[in-house]
Formats: C-alpha cells, sequence, structure tokens
C-alpha cells in the first residue's frame, strides 16, 4: 500500500488503479482508454505516451504508460512525497518520531534525554549563535588582512589555499622492531589473561550458560574469522581440529558476543597510562572511515563500487576510532553514504572511551551532521576535500552578503531565522527521537540529509546545520592547531586500515564469507584481533613509560608517548598456528631486555 504526503494525489489513485487491474486478471491495454487516469502525467511526457492509429487518431500507448507510472512511483518514494509503511527506509518520517501523543510531555522527555541545549528558548539560542558567528566572520577576515593568519594564501580570482602542518605519527613505528616475534594466538591468550575479554563468549543455549568455552580453541576460532582463513581452513594447519572448531565457532561466537569482548579491550586499553597520552589537542579524538572490501563470492549485501572494485563487488567496513583504539563498527554497501552512519555509530558506542570532536573525510559530510553532533555535545570536525569552493557555496551569516563589503570571506546568503523559529518544535522532536532510539538511527540520519526531501522542518535543520558548519570552517581556516588535530585523527584511521588489512591477509584479501552473519562475524573478529595487537602494543609502552617516569628519563618518556601501539612488525601472523602450547608471553622480560640494550637512546634517535 502506499501513501501520499498530499491528499488526492494523483499518482495515487493511478497505482491504485493498476493494482485493480492486476487483480482482475486483465491488462491494461484491455482498459478503456477513458477509464485510465492520466491527470498525473506530466504535461511535457504525455507525447511519448500516444501515438497515431491508421485513422490519424491518438492512442495511448499502455506499456510506456505503465512503465513511467513506475519511474514516478519510484521517483516520489526518493523524494519523501510517496510513502510504504511496510518498507523501513520509504516510510514515512512520522512512522520514525516518537508520536504527538508522546510529544505532549515534551519537557520530561528532552530533559530524560540529558539534552539542555534543547530547554533555552530558540530565540535566545539563535541570538547566542548570531554573536558568535558574526564575530567569528569579522574576527577570520581581519587576521586574513593583516597578515596573522600566515598559513592563508591568496591566489587571485577569488581562490585560497590553506597550509596544513605536518604529522610525523605512521604505523609500525621502528621501535617494534626491537621487540621479539609473537605469534598471533600468543597476543590473543596475553590479553585474555589482562582483561578476560573470553567471558564475554556465552553459549548460543541458555541452559548450557554455565558452560565454558574451550579458550585455546575459540581463540582458534577468533583466527579464522578473523584472518579470512575460515574454519575449515584452520583445522587443516592448526593443532585444533576441524570438528572442535565448528562446534565451537557455532556456540559461541556470535556478532553480539563478539562486540562485548571487543568493548572488553578497548576499556582495558583505555585503562593504561600510555592511553591519554594519545589525546589530540588535550582531548579524545575519534575519526571514522569506510574501508573496501572485495567479495571472492557473490553475497546479499554486497554492492558494485567500479573505483575500488572494477567489475567486482564489495561490502565497506566502517570503523570509529578514537586514540588509535576501533571503539565500534559496522559493515555498510558500498552503495551507500558513509554520513549516514556517522552519529549512529558515535552515539552507540558502548565502550567507556567517550570522544568530543569526531572528523571524518567528505565522504562522511552531509547537511545534518553538524546539527546533530552539536545538540548531543560532539563537535563535528570532518576534512574537506576543496576548502575554497566549500566556503565559498556553504558559509552563511545572519546578515546579508551586501553588508560584508570586501571581505575575503564572504558568505553566501542569509541565514533564515524564520525557519528555525517556526519549525524548531519539530526539530527538537527529531533530536529527542534519536536520542530514545525510536527507529534506526541511520534511516533517519538518511532521509533527514537526502537533498531529494524537502519540507519545512528538513530545511529548518539544514539552516540550524548551516550555522555550526560556519562557525566550523571560520575556526578550521583561522587556527592551524586544529587542522593538524583533524589530520592526525585521519591518519591513526589509514594506519588502523593498514593493520585490518593485514590481519585479514588469506585469499589476497578477497572475503570468502556467503552471507550477512558471516560477514558480520569476519568483522567483529578482525577487529578483535586487531583491539588485541593494540592492547598489547599499548601494555609494553605503558610499561616502559611507567619505568622511564620512575626513573627520571624525561627524554626517552617524551619520546615513548609519541610512538603508535599501531603495529604488527612484531607480530606472526602467518605460519603453523599452535593454540595448545603452554608457552605464555612475558612483558615484564620483554621490558627488562628493552632497558638492557638502552633503547631508551635508540627511541629518542628513531623518532
Amino acid at each position: 500500500e502506499f501513501y501520499a504526503s498530499t491528499a488526492d494525489d494523483p499518482l495515487i489513485e493511478a497505482v491504485q488503479f493498476v493494482k485493480d487491474v492486476s487483480r482482475s486478471g486483465k491488462a491494461i491495454a484491455a482498459c478503456r482508454e477513458q477509464d485510465i487516469p492520466v491527470r498525473w502525467v506530466p504535461e511535457k511526457a504525455r507525447r511519448y505516451l500516444y501515438e497515431r492509429d491508421e485513422h490519424n487518431r491518438k492512442r495511448l500507448l499502455p506499456d510506456r504508460y505503465e512503465f513511467l507510472l513506475y519511474r514516478h512511483l519510484h521517483h516520489g518514494m526518493e523524494a519523501g512525497d510517496i510513502f510504504c509503511r511496510d518498507s523501513i527506509r520509504f516510510r514515512s518520517m512520522e512512522d520514525d518520531l516518537i508520536d504527538h501523543k508522546q510529544w505532549r510531555n515534551k519537557d520530561k522527555l528532552i530533559a530524560e534525554a540529558g539534552l539542555d541545549i534543547l530547554q533555552q528558548p530558540v530565540e535566545k539560542h539563535l541570538a547566542d549563535l548570531k554573536d558568535q558567528l558574526e564575530t567569528r566572520i569579522a574576527e577570520v577576515n581581519r587576521r586574513i588582512a593583516t597578515g596573522e593568519n600566515e598559513h592563508f594564501k591568496a591566489n587571485g580570482n577569488g581562490r585560497w589555499t590553506l597550509q596544513y602542518p605536518g604529522d610525523g605519527e605512521a604505523a609500525n613505528h621502528p621501535f617494534f622492531d626491537q621487540l621479539p616475534q609473537a605469534d598471533i594466538s600468543s597476543i590473543l591468550q596475553f590479553a585474555n589473561r589482562q582483561c578476560r575479554f573470553m567471558d564475554a563468549f556465552t553459549h548460543v543455549l541458555g541452559r548450557f550458560t554455565r558452560q565454558s568455552p574451550d579458550v585455546p580453541a575459540l581463540i582458534a576460532c577468533v583466527v579464522a574469522w578473523g584472518t579470512n582463513m575460515g574454519i575449515a581452513r584452520m583445522g587443516q594447519i592448526s593443532d585444533i581440529g576441524y570438528q572442535t572448531l565448528a562446534s565451537m565457532s557455532d556456540n559461541f561466537l556470535r556478532p553480539e558476543t563478539l562486540r562485548e569482548a571487543n568493548d572488553i579491550v578497548s576499556n582495558a586499553t583505555a585503562a593504561l597510562p600510555i592511553f591519554r597520552h594519545y589525546d589530540i589537542g588535550g582531548v579524545v579524538h575519534s575519526s571514522s572511515d569506510g574501508q573496501k572490501f572485495e567479495t571472492g563470492v557473490r553475497t546479499f549485501n554486497a554492492r558494485y563500487s567500479p573505483k575500488y572494485f572494477g567489475m567486482k563487488k564489495g561490502i565497506v567496513p566502517c570503523t570509529t576510532l578514537a586514540n588509535h583504539v576501533p571503539i565500534n563498527a559496522r559493515n555498510i554497501g558500498a552503495d551507500e553514504h558513509e554520513s549516514h552512519f556517522v552519529f549512529d555509530m558515535l552515539y552507540n558506542n558502548s565502550t567507556d572511551i567517550q570522544p568530543y570532536f569526531h572528523s571524518t573525510d567528505s565522504h562522511g559530510t552531509n547537511p545534518v551532521n553538524f546539527a546533530l553532533l552539536h545538540v548531543f555535545s560532539r563537535q563535528f570536525a570532518p576534512r574537506y576535500k576543496d576548502l575554497c569552493d566549500k566556503v565559498r557555496t556553504s558559509l552563511t551569516g545572519f546578515n546579508h552578503p551586501r553588508s560584508y563589503g570586501d571581505a575575503i570571506l564572504k558568505p553566501a546568503r542569509k541565514i533564515r531565522e524564520n525557519d528555525i523559529i517556526r519549525e524548531w518544535d519539530e526539530c527538537r522532536r527529531i533530536f529527542v527521537s534519536l536520542a530514545m532510539k525510536e527507529t534506526t538511527q541511520s534511516t533517519i540520519v538518511r532521509k533527514l540529509s537526502a537533498h531529494a526531501r524537502s519540507n519545512r522542518t528538513k530545511l529548518a535543520l539544514w539552516e540550524y546545520d548551516s550555522i555550526h558548519r560556519s562557525l566550523y570552517l571560520l575556526n578550521y581556516i583561522d587556527n592551524p592547531l586544529l587542522r593538524q588535530n583533524v589530520q592526525k585523527a585521519l591518519n591513526r584511521g589509514e594506519n588502523y586500515h593498514q593493520l585490518r588489512r593485514a590481519v585479514s591477509f588469506a585469499g589476497f584479501g578477497k572475503l570468502r564469507f556467503k552471507t550477512e552473519f558471516e560477514l558480520d562475524l569476519w568483522s567483529e573478529c578482525s577487529r578483535l584481533i586487531a583491539n588485541c595487537i593494540i592492547f598489547y602494543n599499548a601494555s609494553i609502552l605503558s610499561r616502559l613509560l611507567e619505568h622511564q617516569e620512575r626513573t627520571g628519563d624525561t627524554q626517552g618518556a617524551e619520546a615513548t608517548k609519541n610512538v603508535s601501539p599501531n603495529a604488527w612488525q612484531n607480530v606472526n601472523l602467518n605460519g603453523r598456528y599452535e593454540f595448545l602450547k603452554k608457552g605464555l608471553l612475558n612483558v615484564d622480560m620483554i621490558i627488562r631486555g628493552l632497558i638492557d640494550l638502552t633503547l631508551n637512546q635508540k627511541i629518542v634517535l628513531l623518532a
């Protein structure tokens, strides 16, 4: 059943007519032409629906009529004018939000959601934003005109560029070349002894809740899935047989248990002394980005992406990273926009790591993310591909552009305050619905950010978003430290992708799994392996840092703080796997070896 946003929509009348004809077992061509509704047909398309017969009379072409109807129905759903309540993607926005009966208790709902910014009058809120934005426009232009902003370089014809401060942090720091090789099973066992992440794996059947998993076999299953090797192949090249591995995988490995295990390891990394030294600008600065993986077999959620896969298909694991730790991840299609999942992944992060700044590249931006993250006490900090063009088209102000005179950075248009004030109550309803997780948050964001959809509430939300985007663009241009921090956060995401790619090495990185469930298992297992490697490296760096601070080695301590735990050259990911061996990693012995080799001086030289 289809519904329209306006009553008596002629397109719905035509859809109902075609449905009735289909139910009667007839074809449209068998109907009288005067009975076929044509009110919905655009005037410019009518000449394509008729032809002249032998008597030079106009005759409707039923096949073209039906095709054009389906095409308009599709466009109407994409534009948000036609709805289907049996669909998640194409149902009305009203069905995704808390209903009007609940919204009568709006003050209580806002307080429960903890969205303090929504409790103040919108007029006062906009007045404060106006003062901030107009002050920043004047100040940033003044600093450019006087030459105080040394990184701003005008190229003529209204074009300009910004110099970006460099960042030397990279994966596989030479420090780790000095460490002994550790196989992946020993690293996972070390992480389990330190933080007991295996406790998260419970039996799939409730009556076996007290049955503990076989830890070596379960670690072998995690490695088999995470490295893209598969249970069958792992049974051939390890000291644990296929039947044992298959049983443990079926009974204990599920996406929800793997996510809980990842949270335990992430929280353990956050508790290490070295963790807060990875803060960027004094705060936890996260980033999110997608990584393309080609699928070796056809799967339901694999999609084409000619840029990355050519004629093949693949999926995109999207990861949120904070201080080198992958705190959340999910698989999306190659044809889905990463920006629709930024808020969802950040707000539903279940670890103890709660970032304030969050960065993405241009693929993570849309017309609502600035507003959403601001309301939920976050600062969205993306990096745009062409900043000059973005500022020229997206910078807005509370005054008419003519009032800014010959300013170098001039707003493209004036903020429509009345649109925000008129629809502010509906905007608050959207924010509270997102906080209450009334529906899939990425679904709401997708509908809000779709340019094809245009009603007064969404346009008001876009206006509110443009205020915060303009403030960020001005700060980004004026503050080289902010640009460096954003670049550093995004570089960490790229370094993590290298680690993730190294972990999923089997089959040349082409995923061999057939179902969406299996792809989720692979994604979470590879994240768990990467998480444990990062925890292991961070544990070594933390012990070394404690020793340096205890002995007063200030120079060595500063060098250690700049070593990224994102490294795998000290990890043996290949070869025959032995999960039943008794040898255990001893981090204290590794630290003593580092001290004996006077590695502190070597770190200073390598850094």
